[in-house]
C-alpha cells in the first residue's frame, strides 16, 4: 500500500534536498509542496492573504494526496509541519483513511541552517530559484510558530551537513 511521508523542519532546513534523496529510495513517489504551489500561483506574493491561501492550498493537496495514494503512488508532503497541532491533524486525516503515515524531521545544526539560509538568499537574489527570500520578518514568523517535534512524533530524524 502507498504511504504518506510528512516532512517537518524549518525553512531552509534541507527538506527539498532530503526529498530528492527520498524519491530515489521510495519508488512511485509524488512530492506535494505548499510553497511551490503558492509561488507558482502568486509569484509576487499573496500579501496579507498568504496564510489563508496557503491553508486552502494544503486542503487541496490533502485531497490530491488521497487521489494519488488511491492510484498506488507514495506521497511526500513537503510542508514543514511547524506545529504539533498541524502534525496531529495530518496524521489523523490519513489514519481515518487507513493510510500509513510517517514523520521525517529535518534537523540541521544551527551553523548548517544559517549556511542554508545564506545560500537560499543568494540563489533567490540571482534569480536561480523562485523560493522565498528569508528575511528577518520571515525568520521572526518562523521562530514564533515553530514547535520542535517530540521524540515520540518522529519516525526518522535527518541532520544534514
Amino acid at each position: 500500500m502507498a504511504q504518506v511521508i510528512l516532512l517537518c523542519g524549518k525553512i531552509c532546513s534541507g527538506k527539498s534536498t532530503y526529498t530528492r534523496h527520498l524519491r530515489e529510495q521510495l519508488p512511485a513517489s509524488a512530492v506535494l509542496s505548499c510553497d511551490e504551489l503558492m509561488l507558482t500561483l502568486f509569484p509576487d506574493g499573496a500579501g496579507e492573504h498568504h496564510d489563508l491561501l496557503a491553508e486552502r492550498a494544503r486542503q487541496y493537496q490533502f485531497a490530491l494526496a488521497l487521489e494519488l495514494i488511491g492510484c498506488g503512488v507514495n506521497v511526500i508532503l513537503d510542508w514543514g509541519f511547524w506545529t504539533k497541532q498541524w502534525r496531529e491533524e495530518a496524521r489523523a486525516f490519513f489514519a481515518e483513511h487507513g493510510i500509513p503515515c510517517s514523520l521525517h524531521y529535518i534537523d540541521p545544526a544551527p551553523d548548517v541552517w544559517q549556511r542554508h539560509i545564506e545560500e537560499r538568499n543568494r540563489a533567490v537574489q540571482a534569480g536561480k530559484t523562485s523560493a522565498y527570500h528569508v528575511d528577518e520578518g520571515l525568520l521572526a514568523k518562523l521562530e514564533s510558530r515553530f514547535e520542535e517535534p517530540s521524540t515520540d512524533e518522529i519516525d526518522v530524524r535527518y541532520c544534514p551537513d
